[in-house]
């Protein structure tokens, strides 16, 4: 099997300056590069391309998946069945929010009743995992680690009562979208939010301001608030600021 730039990029459905990017920085080198200058690309860099355009499925930034796939002890096969976990674990939670928003739409058009807490089925202890390999990205996995400690240490209960304090604070924000992010209502919403992260680790004012910060940059984070609302991670990340500005001249 040997093929040029642009049949893998049409067979992959990528662009064939994709590839050539890749092999500019390294991550997909052709198999062989022909007298003429043409680069040709075998079995063994279709599958590395393959494995690189799962873990970009999987949000995984290309300086990490060079990493990844470089290590000595790296496992094709192990990894495959990596992402195929890991994706029918989104197939899963998105079937779950695809059925939130079909309740939504017969709740809006007054073909049944629906709880708040019915509202935010989906955005639950998954969201909170995806939340965690996050911030272990974002900030390292001290607070990863610590996280997962006290979450396994509460009972199902008190899992449930945490969830619920969490989706209640950003419902109250969404609510306050039209007031000042600096307002009273909006700054006692972020408190809340604040010693609800506290149940998880205890966040320092870089981590509070880095995360208002990924809930309107990142990708994953702004995607999850969107569906809240559209105007809800750049408010989000205008109030946490100037909590941490407050946090900051307090202490």
């Amino acid at each position: 099997m040997r093929h040029t730039v642009k049949q893998l990029a049409d067979l992959a459905g990528v662009s064939p300056r994709t590839l050539h990017y890749y092999d500019e920085i390294g991550l997909l080198k052709p198999s062989s590069v022909g007298e003429n200058g043409y680069r040709y690309y075998g079995e063994d860099t279709a599958l590395r391309l393959q494995q690189i355009l799962f873990y970009r499925e999987l949000d995984v930034s290309l300086s990490e998946i060079r990493t990844i796939l470089d290590t000595p002890r790296f496992d094709a096969q192990l990894a495959l069945q990596s992402h195929r976990s890991a994706l029918q674990a989104r197939v899963e939670r998105l079937n779950g929010l695809i059925e939130t928003i079909d309740r939504t739409i017969e709740h809006m058009r007054g073909e049944r009743e629906m709880s708040a807490g019915e509202m935010f089925v989906g955005f639950d202890e998954e969201t909170q995992r995806r939340y965690e390999e996050e911030a272990s990205r974002l900030w390292g996995e001290k607070h990863v680690k610590e996280s997962r400690r006290r979450w396994d240490g509460y009972l199902k209960e008190k899992q449930g009562a945490i969830l619920a304090e969490g989706g209640a604070v950003y419902r109250d924000l969404v609510a306050h979208l039209d007031d000042d992010p600096a307002s009273a209502p909006v700054q006692q919403a972020i408190a809340r939010w604040h010693q609800n992260l506290r149940y998880f680790y205890e966040p320092t004012p870089e981590v509070l301001h880095g995360l208002g910060q990924a809930y309107s940059q990142h990708p994953q984070f702004r995607a999850t608030f969107t569906r809240m609302h559209p105007d809800l991670p750049d408010f989000l990340t205008a109030a946490i600021e100037h909590y941490c500005r407050n946090l900051a001249s307090a202490a």
